[in-house]
């Protein structure tokens, strides 16, 4: 796939990530126009062979460290897949200093780099992860979709592999709207949207906890900011990012 990604799979498959948490067997059963100043870039001219270690990148947006949870823990399943690593990335920040401080936002980690829209086409595959707000995903993230103007007028990510991954404060509060809304933004620009369906198993059906996460992508209950993410919404976002992984490698050997 390389980095524009968009190969047609090979008829020979290979296997992703099994869970080893089986289902049971019945649960198997609008950007604004931009004007034209040069040639649009085509699609097959976005498409190069991968070189070394293949890259997913996690860019998210996190205010009180849930989604970052879910990031980190994302990133070790990324890497445990080899041939394929993962580098996280922060969205820039939109609130002010001031804001963020009557909001006691916690200071964020220097370390994890804030990514500018260009740089999303060295990935060969990205997951996105923001907290919900009514229904659809933060302000934060919103705004650095909005500036991939560039990005889509050249259709830069064509044919590149995206998933999601959110957090909300209550059981109805959007783990599956914030995902299912957010499409548009890859189907603007052609991107491949990877759902993890029931692929973890036995997990996606356990009912004797509150759980975040849907077959769109894994995800964590906030409450009113102070709950943690649980052992097994980290084992989700883990696994979800094993399935990435998988996906990637397949579609750069196809």
């Amino acid at each position: 796939m390389g980095k524009g990604g968009g190969c047609v799979p090979s008829k020979k498959r290979l296997p992703l990530v099994a869970s080893t948490n089986d289902p049971p067997q019945t649960a198997r059963d609008g950007l604004v126009p931009i004007e034209q100043s040069s040639p649009t870039a085509s699609f097959e001219e976005t498409i190069s062979p991968p070189i070394g270690k293949l890259k997913i990148f996690i860019v998210f947006h996190s205010m009180y460290g849930h989604v970052e949870g879910m990031a980190r823990r994302m990133k070790k399943g990324v890497d445990g897949i080899d041939g394929v690593e993962a580098i996280l990335y922060r969205v820039p920040e939109t609130l002010s200093p001031e804001v963020l401080e009557q909001m006691k936002v916690p200071p964020v980690d220097d370390e994890i780099p804030v990514i500018s829209a260009a740089e999303l086409v060295m990935a060969d595959g990205i997951l996105f992860g923001f907290p919900t707000r009514y229904g659809c995903m933060s302000a934060q993230m919103k705004a650095f979709f909005d500036s991939t103007g560039q990005l889509w007028k050249e259709q830069k990510l064509a044919g590149k592999p995206a998933g999601f991954f959110v957090s909300t404060g209550t059981q109805g509060g959007g783990q599956e709207t914030t995902a299912w809304t957010a499409i548009t933004q890859l189907v603007h620009h052609g991107m491949l949207f990877v759902p993890i369906g029931y692929t973890f198993g036995a997990g996606m059906f356990k009912m004797d906890s509150i759980r975040g996460g849907s077959p769109y992508g894994a995800g964590v209950f906030a409450g009113d900011g102070t709950r943690e993410p649980s052992e097994t919404e980290l084992s989700l976002a883990e696994h979800q990012g094993k399935y990435m992984a998988a996906v990637v490698k397949r579609l750069a050997q196809a």
